[in-house]
């Protein structure tokens, strides 16, 4: 059994110990500390969790195997390379990081010390997902010729001003960090590394200074071509279709996925509701006990910050094409 520490008290934090804590034999929260602690200290004690003052009390526990982040994205940096010097390891929250050589210097400091990284990437987990790569892997839809995603919501009419996801500098591209960046790991996993990304972001709707509707081509090395969209002020949506020389394959929910050939057949097939926030938790804790590799390489945890980056850097210079750094 894993012993872990929440860092961060939001709502996320929450629904990570909720989706673990009392349900799981692999991986046990024990505690928790965030930059208001004693503002959760009902939570805390209600669900029995280890009041901490501050992180550096965490990493100086030697009780505490792993940290798992769901902190202000500028923080990870400075926080993983914190608990690599302690011997800790880490699950963070996407993005790992806002800059690709930030994410470098974290998986350093981790592989120095032989520590493992999970991030949060956990849609992964959908059962829908899980089948839609083995019948990619399996050549079903043939050559893999172009893919299409979009994760959207209305989280944004929730952010308020002063709030740290309010801020352009923890959320560049809009929804991207909050949302996208779960399509663009799924793009990854089938495509994988992206070349160059074209990208338009810009404030339509929202009185805060953020995003909220952000939209980009991409260019993968492998020569696939796709688009990913994410919305932060329309109704809830998750939608991956891959498009192949023999047919496609549409994820239209997290829980549906549509097969269809060139002979104009069509199956459709409906999954349950799965923990895949408790799952992604529990193959983290598997990986610190040499039970199965993290399913997020560290590579592409890497790639993914540096498209990340790269569609930043886009948005800011009028939707020119920018080449994604996977030196």
């Amino acid at each position: 059994m894993i012993n872990a520490v929440m860092i961060g008290l939001g709502w996320w934090g929450k629904h990570s110990i909720d989706a673990v804590k009392g349900k799981s034999e692999k991986i046990n929260i024990i505690g928790a500390c965030s930059r208001n602690t004693e503002q959760h200290s009902d939570y805390l004690k209600k669900n029995d969790l280890k009041i901490y003052n501050n992180y550096e009390d965490v990493l100086r526990d030697d009780n505490v195997h792993a940290v798992i982040l769901t902190t202000p994205h500028s923080t990870h940096t400075e926080q993983i390379i914190a608990a690599a010097s302690h011997n800790k390891h880490v699950f963070a929250e996407k993005p790992l990081t806002l800059t690709k050589s930030d994410a470098v210097r974290c998986i350093n400091a981790l592989k120095k010390k032989n520590l493992k990284l999970g991030v949060g990437f956990s849609r992964r987990f959908q059962p829908a997902y899980l089948d839609l790569i083995k019948m990619v892997e399996n050549g079903e839809i043939g050559q893999i010729l172009h893919i299409e995603g979009e994760q959207s919501g209305p989280s944004a009419y929730k952010i308020k001003d002063g709030m740290w996801r309010g801020k352009k500098e923890e959320s560049p591209g809009g929804a991207m960090a909050a949302r996208g960046t779960h399509v663009m790991d799924a793009m990854i996993s089938i495509a994988g590394e992206v070349e160059r990304i074209s990208c338009i972001s810009e404030r339509r709707v929202l009185d805060i200074d953020l995003d909220d509707t952000t939209s980009m081509m991409v260019k993968f090395k492998s020569g696939v071509s796709g688009y990913l969209g994410t919305i932060y002020v329309t109704a809830d949506i998750w939608r991956l279709q891959v498009y192949g020389s023999k047919g496609y394959l549409l994820m239209d929910s997290e829980t549906r996925l549509i097969k269809k050939t060139l002979d104009n057949k069509e199956i459709t097939t409906n999954y349950p509701s799965t923990n895949i926030v408790g799952l992604t938790l529990e193959a983290f804790a598997d990986d610190i006990e040499g039970k199965g590799a993290f399913p997020v390489t560290n590579n592409e945890a890497i790639q993914g910050v540096a498209a990340f980056e790269a569609m930043v850097k886009s948005a800011l210079n009028n939707y020119e094409w920018v080449s994604v750094d996977n030196s």
